[in-house]
């Protein structure tokens, strides 16, 4: 249990309550026969609890496999993606430990309403916004959109609280048509030069990373990609318009 102790004792904070604290303690019961119930007692911090690395990361982990049981397979493609996706954020041995988690979350029928009501809850808003956009990243992995796993990561989102203009932003960034970079900055084509300027201002301050960076630089730098994407859309949106 020594090479688990930081992995399970150094940062699942209110992660270990509610519906997700229950799968958790399940798992981790069948996987450590030593562990008892007590030790995973949540105990809630004063005022609004922070959503800390850890956290986020066995979010991430549950709403994975909810997303990878959508069609009904696990494809090696999503679970190549899931695994570079951690190596690049928590390195190779938290890496090892989360697919070993995440390997028995493929096994459970997942409470998804209690779950998201958690994560709505107590996760911040520019976090849910990171959550979604690396949801569309697993489901995209295998190079085409399913249309029952979009379905689930509606699902999630509208579950978590994201706004309906958000997910279509995010959707736009993965999901590609002659007007997706206008979905993107939440604006439509018929928007003028000053309202594309000023929905891109608008929607750089929602996606910065910086609005992530309590979880760490390694998360930081993941926000970056949804970032480029955004910047992205207003760089062709601006050819497209010839605005300088």
């Amino acid at each position: 249990m020594a090479k688990y102790g930081k992995w399970i004792g150094g940062g699942l904070g209110w992660a270990l309550g509610g519906p997700i604290g229950a799968l958790l303690g399940f798992i981790f019961g069948s996987m450590f026969d030593s562990m008892q119930s007590g030790e995973f007692e949540y105990k809630p911090a004063e005022n609004h609890p922070r959503t800390q690395t850890g956290d986020f990361s066995v979010s991430l982990l549950i709403l994975t496999a909810a997303i990878m049981k959508a069609d009904g397979k696990v494809v090696k493609s999503e679970l190549d993606y899931v695994k570079k996706f951690f190596v690049h954020n928590f390195g190779e041995t938290e890496t090892a430990n989360k697919m070993l988690l995440l390997r028995e979350l493929l096994k459970q029928d997942l409470d998804l309403k209690g779950i998201s009501a958690q994560i709505k809850q107590f996760m911040a808003y520019p976090e849910k916004l990171q959550l979604l956009h690396y949801l569309f990243g697993i489901s995209l992995a295998d190079g085409r959109a399913d249309t029952q796993e979009i379905n689930v990561i509606q699902q999630i989102s509208v579950l978590v609280g994201i706004k309906g203009v958000d997910f279509q932003s995010i959707k736009s960034m993965f999901i590609k048509d002659t007007d997706s970079v206008y979905r993107v900055l939440e604006i439509s084509p018929n928007a003028t030069d000053e309202e594309v300027k000023k929905a891109y201002r608008k929607m750089a301050l929602k996606y910065h990373p910086d609005k992530v960076s309590h979880l760490g630089e390694d998360i930081q730098k993941a926000a970056k990609e949804k970032f480029q994407e955004l910047n992205a859309a207003y760089s062709e949106i601006k050819k497209q318009r010839g605005i300088t």
